[in-house]
């Protein structure tokens, strides 16, 4: 497995090369001028050639963008110009004037040219404006000096490159930098046809794709913006982009962008996580995906049908990164943090003061705990790391997987619980008190499936190699890597225990963890904090995850029971009682009150029967007797007497599969109650509420006391 050689080719379009590299323009702590520096000396390992300087919250780049650099700041910029000129990066200095800046005024345009000029006097020789991120509206000022607000832009980045002598890298970021925000399109954008024709053709400009954070990026898509702005963009990719949500990482590899792209691009530059170190990947795959035209097709790679370059494999590249990663890992910090002692020891001229000089060293005996020994990271714990954190609309493999086995186990356990409540059922004309001992537990306990017994193991294998891996990780030597990535390993081990513990319980393997069920639970029970809390309470939350329920905001229509409606009662019973086949042999033996209700063959009590309905029709219903007795002798079910004088009233509930809301069925249950008390009785069991996956029955069984 060969590593990248920044030896070989780079990629050339046009005129001039093509710019590769980095670009530092997140929102949140800039990285460091040493952070800084390393990320240029692996650019030059890694065959990239350009760093654009522009860290949001830098306040000389955005806010205070008037203000000259103190001379410490100075001192430090060239240092950094310098050393990127060591390491054959270009660095390319970027400025943010659109918050605040008059562009009409001689006194503004003035300053933006002192401070570029400062930057000029540290060494830099590429330069970029950014008008990113800011408000459209201009000041009564400039609405009087032009005619719009793209004018405005591109007379004064024109004139400000002309000043710095025409430098032949200097790059535009337009205020619509993606197709999402031009309007109506990108074609017909005025905004961005003005930028076409009158920006100077010596200036680049930066393009973010479909969107800001652009999930694939098409040729079709450049070519009609290339041909919009009369030039190839350079593509500012936000695809390993984190700042927009502190519980994300992302460390899948480059890809969704076809290597023959480049062609057509001026450049690529990515705009990744926040945190320096996890960008390992994000940077390295991006270089061999700059290189991958020019080395020719990957070998001795299969490909699946996502990729279908053959040029550039994602997979091949993240390998090839994930395994210079781990020696980076395995190595003590490039900033002088400390090494774990049990893992590698270092030679230094100066060992710490020692007591116990002339002692052995300690051996535990019989009995007693033996020294801990940390385990070495390996490479699947950094492909597991990866799939854990991939990309914004994707997770890895093993993600998806332990997501799809969740659900499984969960739906399947419930299936089976459905299975155990009609047992239950039965038992309550049988034998009531055996209903009165299991109504005491908070869960009823059934036996699970060989099958999911056996992927329910399968599941906790997944959980504990995730604890494997944060602990391998805990100990790894390189310190100021695990900083950058210890929040996001830490949360990810929480959330995956408290999967871990979920399953262990429906198993019946544990009483219900107090993390999930408990009235009380401790705060790692419950996630997100106050922006948690604010998103669910909006509708349609969940709806945009990777690993998609369907949304329960559906509208539902609950009108009175007719007659009309028998013939789709009974449809919609016959459909669930065939989904329903073979789950218990006991329903078979005795007919029940509320399927001879479903079928039709028994009529419910006078205003006891409700419709739900959905925009596709008739999808639910509810029917109920206030006195099961007379039914019971109809359909010769044999019943004790002194049943029905305790729990005289019946109710049949049931949905068909796309009504995944239990809301409706709740309203609909208490409109029955209602009536129910209405009619003097107390007491009434309720049957058949069923509330249906796409592939699975949920049927609850519960007796209800009006007293209580």
């Amino acid at each position: 497995m060969s590593k990248p050689d920044s030896t070989k080719r780079q990629p050339v379009t046009g005129t001039g090369r093509f710019i590769s590299g980095v670009v530092e323009g997140f929102y949140g702590r800039p990285w460091t001028m040493e952070q800084r520096t390393e990320l240029f000396k692996r650019e030059q390992k890694w065959g990239l050639n350009t760093y654009l300087y522009a860290p949001k919250d830098d306040y000389k780049h955005r806010m205070y963008w008037r203000d000259l650099y103190a001379a410490e700041e100075a001192e430090q910029l060239t240092s950094l110009i310098s050393a990127a000129k060591q390491h054959d990066v270009e660095f390319v200095y970027a400025i943010s004037p659109g918050l605040d800046i008059t562009f009409s005024n001689p006194k503004e345009v003035a300053a933006l040219k002192r401070k570029l000029d400062q930057v000029k006097e540290f060494g830099c020789r590429s330069f970029s404006l950014l008008f990113d991120d800011i408000e459209t509206e201009m000041c009564p000022a400039d609405k009087q000096a032009f005619s719009s607000f793209a004018h405005a832009q591109v007379a004064i980045t024109n004139e400000v490159y002309m000043h710095l002598g025409e430098p032949e890298v200097f790059l535009f970021c337009p205020t619509d930098y993606c197709a999402v925000f031009c309007t109506p399109s990108v074609t017909q954008s005025s905004y961005l046809n003005t930028v076409g024709e009158k920006l100077l053709p010596g200036i680049d400009v930066l393009w973010t794709g479909p969107k800001v954070v652009s999930h694939k990026i098409s040729v079709e898509s450049i070519e009609e913006v290339s041909s919009v702005l009369k030039r190839a963009p350079v593509i500012w990719d936000n695809i390993h982009a984190n700042d927009y949500d502190p519980q994300r990482l992302f460390l899948g590899p480059y890809k969704d962008r076809p290597t023959d792209l480049i062609p057509k691009l001026k450049g690529v530059l990515t705009n990744p996580n926040c945190e320096f170190y996890p960008n390992f990947v994000a940077v390295h795959t991006l270089a061999t995906w700059c290189k991958a035209p020019a080395e020719g097709a990957p070998r001795d790679v299969e490909m699946g049908d996502e990729e279908q370059d053959p040029c550039y494999s994602p997979q091949k590249a993240l390998n090839l990164a994930l395994t210079d990663w781990l020696e980076e890992f395995m190595s003590t910090d490039q900033l002088g943090g400390p090494c774990h002692p049990r893992l590698k020891k270092e030679s230094s001229e100066e060992e710490p003061m020692q007591t116990d000089m002339g002692e052995s060293p300690y051996i535990p005996g019989p009995g007693e705990n033996p020294l801990y020994t940390a385990e070495p990271l390996t490479l699947d714990d950094l492909k597991l790391l990866s799939d854990l954190f991939y990309l914004p609309y994707e997770h890895g493999t093993t993600a998806r997987t332990m997501l799809q086995e969740l659900d499984w186990l969960k739906n399947q356990s419930q299936a089976a619980a459905a299975e155990t409540d009609k047992v239950v059922f039965i038992f309550i004309y049988k034998r009531r008190s055996f209903f009165y001992m299991l109504s005491s537990y908070s869960s009823f306990m059934f036996f699970q499936t060989a099958e999911w017994c056996s992927r329910a193991q399968q599941f906790d294998n997944m959980c504990e190699a995730v604890v494997q891996m944060f602990n391998r990780l805990s100990n790894a030597p390189n310190r100021s890597i695990l900083y950058d990535l210890y929040n996001y390993i830490c949360d990810i081990k929480s959330g995956v225990g408290l999967a871990r513990a979920y399953v262990k319980t429906l198993g019946g393997h544990s009483q219900p963890s107090a993390q999930l069920l408990n009235d009380d639970p401790e705060p790692w029970g419950f996630r997100g904090g106050l922006s948690g809390e604010f998103q669910r309470m909006l509708p349609g939350h969940g709806n945009r995850d990777l690993f998609r329920h369907p949304p329960m905001t559906a509208v539902y229509c609950i009108r009175p029971y007719c007659p009309e409606d028998k013939p789709e009662v009974e449809r919609i019973f016959r459909e669930m009682q065939k989904a329903g086949e073979g789950n218990s042999a006991l329903m078979a033996q005795s007919p029940l009150i509320s399927d001879g209700l479903s079928a039709g063959e028994i009529s419910p009590s006078p205003l006891c029967g409700l419709i739900l309905e959905d925009d596709l029709g008739l999808c639910g219903y509810a029917l109920a007797l206030t006195d099961a007795k007379p039914a019971a002798a109809k359909i010769q079910r044999a019943v004790s007497g002194s049943v029905f004088e305790e729990f005289p009233s019946v109710i049949a509930l049931e949905m068909l599969p796309r009504v995944t809301d239990p809301s409706p069925a709740k309203r609909m249950i208490g409109q029955l109650l209602s009536s129910i008390r209405s009619s003097g009785r107390s007491r009434f069991h309720t049957v058949n509420l069923i509330i249906l996956d796409e592939a699975h029955l949920t049927t609850h069984v519960e007796v209800y006391e009006a007293e209580n």
